[in-house]
C-alpha cells in the first residue's frame, strides 16, 4: 500500500512516498531557512507563498524518486494542523486536488502525531504502550501511546516550547537562526557552562521554558555573560534536563515499555544522548533527518490512518491549532 504524503505547516515544503506505513521510497523536502533567515524568525505569508511555488515540483521530484505515477498511490496523506493557516491551506487543497482527481482516499493528519511516527519508519520494533516526548518549535508534549491513534496527553508547555526558547536564547546570544543548531553548536564549545534554573512544576508533566529564557536575559543584560558558548551550554543543558527527568519519570510511573522521542529539537545530539543514557527502557529515535519536518512521517501516519477505515472527506479543512489526543 504506498501512501503521498504532503507536509506544509510550516516553512518546510515536503512530499514523500511511503510504502506499508515504514517502507520509505521517496522523501523530498524544500526548505525556506535561508529565506526566512534574514527576519530572524519565519513570516507566515512568505512561508505560504514559497509553499505554492514549491509543491508541485517537490511533488513531482517525490514521485520520480520513487519511481512511481499517481496511478500507483493507494491514497493520500496530509498536514490539516497544527501549524500556520496560510502554509497548512497549500498542501490540503493541493492533497484534496489530487486525491479528486485520482479517484484516491485521503487522510487529514496531525502534525504531532506525524511526528510520533517518524519512529515506524526506522527498522526499530515498537510495542504497545509507550511514553513519546515530542520537541519541536512550536510543541513540547508528552504523550502515552496506548495503540494506532490511541493516545492519552500527559503534559503539554504552558508556555514557550522547547525549541522556541531555542530560537529566543540564540537571539539573545546574537547566534542567529534557527536557534537550534546555534545553541547546540555553540554549546559544544563549552568548558565551563553557566547554571540556569529549571521550572519543575512539580505534580504535573507540563513543561515550562518562559522563565529559563527570562533568567538568560537578565544576566545578558547585567553583562553577567562572558562566554557565549558555556551560556549556550547552560541553556541547552537546563532545557533538556527538564525534558528527560520528566520524561523518564512518566515512563516509569506509567509502566511502559518503551520511550519514543520525535520532534524537530529530537536532533539535538546532547538530547538524544541524556534521554537514553538515563532511560532504564528501550529508548527509539528516529534519524535527524526524519525528526524535522518532513512528509514521509505524514505518509506513515496516514497509511495507518487509511489502514483503519479512517479516510476524509473532500471537505477536509485545515485546523492550525489543533491539539493532539
Amino acid at each position: 500500500m504506498q501512501i503521498l504524503g504532503i507536509e506544509t505547516s510550516c516553512d518546510e515544503t515536503a512530499a514523500a512516498v511511503v510504502a506499508d506505513g515504514a517502507k520509505i521510497r521517496a522523501n523530498q523536502i524544500a526548505s525556506q531557512v535561508e529565506l526566512h533567515a534574514r527576519y530572524g524568525g519565519i513570516v507566515p505569508e512568505v512561508a505560504s507563498r514559497q509553499h505554492l511555488l514549491t509543491i508541485i515540483p517537490v511533488i513531482e521530484k517525490a514521485m520520480a524518486e520513487a519511481k512511481a505515477s499517481l496511478s500507483d498511490l493507494d491514497g493520500i496523506a496530509v498536514t490539516m494542523g497544527p501549524g500556520l493557516a496560510g502554509s497548512l491551506l497549500v498542501g490540503v487543497n493541493m492533497a484534496k486536488a489530487v486525491a479528486a482527481a485520482h479517484d484516491l482516499p485521503i487522510s487529514g493528519v496531525n502534525h504531532l502525531e506525524g511526528h510520533i511516527y517518524a519512529n515506524w519508519l526506522t527498522d526499530q520494533t515498537i510495542n504497545f504502550p509507550v511514553v513519546c516526548l515530542i520537541v519541536s518549535g512550536g510543541h513540547s508534549d508528552l504523550v502515552l501511546m496506548k495503540g494506532h491513534g490511541d493516545y492519552v496527553v500527559l503534559g503539554r508547555t504552558r508556555d514557550d516550547a522547547a525549541g522556541e526558547a531555542f530560537d529566543k536564547a540564540a537571539r539573545i546570544l546574537g547566534l542567529g537562526y534557527p536557534g537550534g543548531p546555534a545553541i547546540e553548536q555553540a554549546a559544544g564549545k563549552s568548558t565551563a557552562s553557566i547554571d540556569l534554573p529549571r521550572a519543575w512544576l512539580k505534580g504535573t508533566n507540563d513543561f515550562s521554558f518562559s522563565g529559563l529564557k527570562t533568567a538568560l536575559l537578565r544576566r545578558a543584560e547585567a553583562g553577567q555573560i562572558s562566554s557565549v558558548a558555556d551560556a549556550a551550554a547552560g541553556f541547552q543543558e537546563a532545557v533538556i534536563d527538564v525534558l528527560v527527568t520528566k520524561t523518564v519519570a512518566a515512563a516509569r510511573e506509567l509502566g511502559v515499555k518503551q520511550i519514543l522521542l520525535a520532534g524537530g529539537v529530537a536532533s539535538n545530539k546532547r538530547l538524544r544522548q541524556r534521554l537514553v543514557d538515563s532511560s532504564p527502557l528501550p529508548v527509539l529515535i528516529p534519524p535527524p533527518i526524519l525528526c524535522t519536518d518532513n512528509a514521509a512521517m505524514i505518509a506513515a501516519c496516514g497509511y495507518y490512518r487509511l489502514k483503519a477505515g479512517r479516510a476524509d472527506s473532500l471537505d477536509l479543512d485545515v485546523i492550525p491549532s489543533l491539539k493532539l489526543g
